[in-house]
């Protein structure tokens, strides 16, 4: 195992084509590093190379990849020094299987990820020792295979290692990221960090996936902001009782934040719309085990991942 202090990573891949694994492949292609995207749907590559990755909103670039690939078992070929898995956390526990067959403990796997413990299910298979977990702080949905729409770009974006062997790696990994412009800082905190993200998650996600309307609409009409203000208070009591720091004031940060956020569909009303299943396990889901953990009674948290399972449950009867 090569020395972890003096890492200095020069070839990534991405897996998932994904809107938010377009924006890290652009960036890194950007800064003039070797980046390997990975999807299993052809039709998503295709325009990666040739023309780009073309990315318009808050930022604005066009960006061709080192070049694509159809499945995470190619990758061994080029043995990326670090790996961003960015696709819904659903599928991990298959992707995680096909990286244990080439990784070792040269290669770092980022959870770059929506959800609660993802880092976790890669973990359960890949060890601790190379798995990251990030929190990152943009807002984007897919206009055309490659083409990415990125409303808001809020950095920095932030990185922990899951063994503090792997922190220099960790640094160094969040240097390159600055460098090409995605501003990212390493933390020790990143758990509170993905409960904190979890929870807006976790309100908006599923009221907007089975109402059908805008974060800003959810927010402004009173029946439905009720919903999202009983989520918060719900989720926010599942976090206290299992002792994650949220810091005093988050409550309203949460309004504050959500409130502002526009008339941008969630990842989790696009899924639905596109007859995807969704991340609702690792969203609300978290929230019911960790009430059930701690105690706490989650009616919303149920009530709404059930409402999400029968939207899935009827886009796989209608297929």
């Amino acid at each position: 195992m090569k020395d972890k202090s003096d890492f200095n990573p020069k070839s990534f891949a991405i897996v998932g084509a994904g809107p938010v694994g377009c924006i890290v492949a652009a960036f890194l292609a950007k800064g003039g590093y070797e980046v390997s995207l990975c999807d299993v749907v052809p039709d998503l590559l295709a325009p990666a190379i040739d023309p780009g990755i073309k990315i318009e909103g808050s930022e604005s670039l066009q960006q061709s990849v080192t070049r694509t690939c159809l499945s995470v078992d190619e990758l061994a070929e080029h043995k990326p020094d670090v790996i961003f898995i960015t696709v819904k956390a659903n599928a991990l526990p298959l992707i995680a299987s096909a990286l244990e067959s080439f990784c070792d403990e040269d290669t770092y796997i980022i959870s770059w990820q929506n959800g609660i413990d993802t880092e976790l299910e890669l973990a359960k298979v890949l060890g601790k020792k190379t798995v990251m977990r990030a929190v990152v702080n943009y807002g984007c949905g897919l206009a055309g295979p490659a083409h990415v729409m990125m409303p808001f770009h809020h950095p920095p974006h932030f990185i922990q290692e899951m063994d503090p062997e792997s922190a220099p790696a960790a640094q160094a990994i969040a240097g390159v990221l600055t460098k090409c412009g995605l501003g990212t800082e390493h933390t020790d905190q990143i758990i509170s960090m993905v409960w904190r993200k979890g929870i807006l998650n976790a309100c908006m996600n599923p009221v907007c996936a089975v109402t059908g309307l805008t974060m800003a609409q959810a927010m402004t009409d009173p029946i439905v902001f009720g919903i999202v203000d009983a989520l918060i208070k719900e989720c926010v009591k599942v976090a206290r009782a299992n002792e994650i720091d949220l810091g005093w004031d988050f409550y309203p940060h949460a309004i504050e934040y959500m409130s502002n956020a526009g008339n941008h569909k969630p990842s989790m009303l696009m899924d639905i719309e596109n007859k995807r299943r969704t991340e609702i396990d690792f969203i609300n889901g978290k929230f019911v085990e960790y009430g059930v953990q701690a105690g706490i009674e989650t009616p919303y948290n149920n009530s709404l991942k059930s409402l999400v399972k029968g939207l899935e449950s009827a886009i796989e009867h209608n297929k």
